[in-house]
């Protein structure tokens, strides 16, 4: 092929590919076209494929049929209650119609403007009408559904079709959430401190009622100290009688033995006594004990017999003191039981 030709044809090659660019067009499957003559629409493309124009006259124009976020600025709104909100929401649109969102917005920029209004009137409508405790806590998913139907409402004008809008959070504004955390601190604090002062009611009831039973029971204690010291002592002095008894005379003589004992024990004592004191009877005729002894012998008095007391393995507490013994038995057992009942 001369040279001549093989230019000529690249000149057609060419010429096809840009006629073929001019004249085919794709539609990708998230994509939908709308086809503009002269910047007047003819068309609406919106299944996926490969599709066809008049080249230098129309022109194509792709629209997103998926589904788009709106993020709106946080605004202060106020509720029904005259409470302050700050909320925070999000919108999800879909382009069901493109071509009267071109004649009527044009660009997704525009679409995003209009709509941030549109939601912007539609939540402070819904939340003007509605109290405090419904917007957070109890009709939350109710107010956001009738939001949604008012924005719709006005978008269906625009070929949008809002699918959600949510408020992704609704609080109280900085200055109020603090004045509302120092009131609930200052509440706590004060149901703490009645919470404190009720126990500290009820730990002096209960210091005052173990109080009140120490001293009973120490009462109770040393009241049966005195009875049982008091009925000790009684046995001993029946226990020192018996012993008298047995030979007085020498229990005389070694109670005296006793107090010399004593009164000598110190070396720098110094006694200034009479020399016929009684203190000094035994010192003067130590066998005067003996002599009476002698004198008594034939006297017959009616001693406790100790050696047989001793034989049958009981003590002088219980054979002399045994009415003593049996009423100390009997106030440690009503003790115990009225413990018990207790």
């Amino acid at each position: 092929m001369s040279q001549p030709k093989l230019v000529i044809a690249l000149i057609i090659i060419a010429v096809l590919g840009f006629l073929a660019s001019a004249t085919l067009f794709t539609v990708h499957q998230t994509q939908q076209a709308l086809v503009l003559q002269f910047g007047d629409p003819r068309r609406v493309i919106d299944k996926p494929g490969l599709n066809f124009k008049m080249p230098f006259v129309q022109n194509i124009i792709y629209i997103d049929k998926r589904i788009l976020d709106l993020d709106s600025p946080t605004e202060e709104l106020i509720a029904a209650d005259q409470k302050r909100l700050v909320v925070d929401a999000f919108t999800r649109y879909r382009i069901k119609d493109p071509l009267q969102f071109f004649t009527s917005l044009r660009d997704s920029r525009r679409a995003n403007s209009r709509l941030a209004a549109i939601v912007s009137s539609s939540m402070r409508s819904v939340v003007g009408e509605a109290p405090f405790e419904d917007i957070v806590r109890t009709r939350r998913d109710e107010l956001m559904s009738k939001i949604r139907e008012l924005v719709n409402e006005q978008a269906n004008d625009f070929g949008i079709e809002i699918v959600d809008v949510r408020i992704r959070r609704a609080d109280l504004p900085e200055a109020n959430s603090q004045a509302i955390y120092r009131r609930m601190q200052t509440e706590r604090e004060q149901e703490a401190a009645e919470f404190r002062a009720k126990g500290q009611e009820v730990s002096r009831g209960i210091r005052a009622q173990a109080d009140k039973d120490v001293t009973v029971l120490t009462a109770k204690a040393q009241r049966d100290s005195e009875i049982i010291r008091g009925q000790g002592d009684s046995c001993r002095n029946r226990i020192f009688a018996a012993a008298y008894g047995q030979d007085p005379d020498f229990f005389a003589f070694y109670r005296s033995m006793q107090s010399y004992e004593t009164a000598l024990e110190d070396e720098g004592t110094t006694l200034v006594l009479s020399p016929d004191s009684a203190f000094f009877k035994y010192l003067n005729a130590p066998d005067t004990v003996f002599n009476k002894r002698v004198a008594n012998s034939t006297v017959k008095k009616s001693r406790v017999d100790v050696a047989s007391i001793v034989k049958s393995k009981k003590s002088l507490q219980e054979a002399l003191c045994y009415d003593l013994v049996t009423n100390i038995g009997l106030e440690n057992t009503d003790s115990e039981a009225v413990k018990d009942e207790k």
